[in-house]
C-alpha cells in the first residue's frame, strides 16, 4: 500500500522476491507457536491458589469473568461498571469497542451465574467491586502493595495476572497469555458439546476458520481411529 501511494512497485509481486519467502517459509515453518488455553480445571486451581486479599479478589473476578466471557485482554481493561447489568440469570456486558468492530458499534455479552459459589464469575465481580468501593468506570484496577486501589488496569496486566495466577496454581507460567481464558471458552465450550455458532455468539469472532482451529484442538481424540486399532 506504501508503495502504491509513492507511486512505486509493489516488490511482492516480483518473482524473485517471491521465490525468496517461498524459500523461507519451506525453512522456517508457517505455524505460529500458540499459548495453551485455560480450562474449566485449570481456573479452579487458578481461582483457588489467589490470595485472601484484595488483589485477590480482583485476579478472581478477572479470570472468571475473562473465561466466562471470552474476552479479550484488552476487553476485560475496559470493561466500565457502567456497561454491567445485573439480571435474574446472570450479568449482561457491553463492550463499546473491540478488535472486530473498529466502527464502535459495540455489543452485549451475557454471563450466567455460575453453579459454585466458589467459581461464579458474577459472584466475583460483585465482591470485588465492594471490596473496592468501585462506583464509576473501569472495573479492573491496579491495586499497589498496601492495598489501596489506583488506576486502571491495561491489557499487559491482564496477562501478567494470568501468568501470576497459573504459576501459583503449579502450572508452567511460559504456556499461558492473556488469550489463554479467551482460548479456553472455546476449548472448553467444544469439550462440553456447545455449537460452533454459540461459541461464536459470545467470543465475536467473523471468522469460522479461527473457531474451528480451536474446536479441531479440543476434539482431536474425539471418535480417534487410533484407539481403534487393538493396540
Amino acid at each position: 500500500m506504501a508503495h502504491e501511494t509513492a507511486c512505486h512497485t509493489d516488490p511482492t509481486g516480483n518473482k524473485h522476491v517471491k521465490l525468496t519467502l517461498k524459500g523461507i517459509r519451506r525453512k522456517v515453518g508457517t505455524a505460529k507457536a500458540k499459548k495453551s488455553p485455560i480450562l474449566a480445571t485449570d481456573v479452579r486451581a487458578m481461582t483457588n491458589s489467589l490470595p485472601a486479599r484484595l488483589i485477590g479478589l480482583r485476579d478472581r473476578a478477572l479470570i472468571l469473568l475473562g473465561f466466562a466471557g471470552a474476552f479479550r485482554r484488552s476487553e476485560v481493561a475496559q470493561i466500565a461498571i457502567e456497561y454491567v447489568e445485573e439480571t435474574a440469570e446472570g450479568i449482561k456486558v457491553f463492550i463499546p469497542r473491540s478488535k472486530t468492530d473498529q466502527e464502535g458499534q459495540g455489543r452485549y455479552i451475557g454471563i450466567k451465574r455460575g453453579a459454585m459459589p466458589a467459581t461464579c464469575p458474577v459472584r466475583a465481580l460483585n465482591a470485588w467491586i465492594e471490596a473496592a468501593g468501585i462506583n464509576s468506570g473501569p472495573i479492573f484496577r491496579r491495586v499497589d502493595r498496601h492495598g489501596n486501589v489506583k488506576e486502571p488496569i491495561t491489557a499487559q496486566t491482564v496477562a501478567s495476572i494470568v501468568k501470576r495466577a497459573a504459576a501459583a496454581a503449579g502450572l508452567d507460567p511460559a504456556k499461558y497469555s492473556g488469550h489463554s481464558l479467551r482460548a479456553g471458552f472455546v476449548t472448553q465450550g467444544a469439550l462440553n458439546g456447545a455449537t460452533e455458532t454459540n461459541i461464536m455468539r459470545q467470543t465475536g469472532h467473523t471468522s469460522h476458520a479461527t473457531v474451528r482451529g480451536y474446536i479441531r484442538i479440543a476434539n482431536i481424540f474425539k471418535d480417534n481411529v487410533s484407539g481403534m486399532l487393538g493396540l
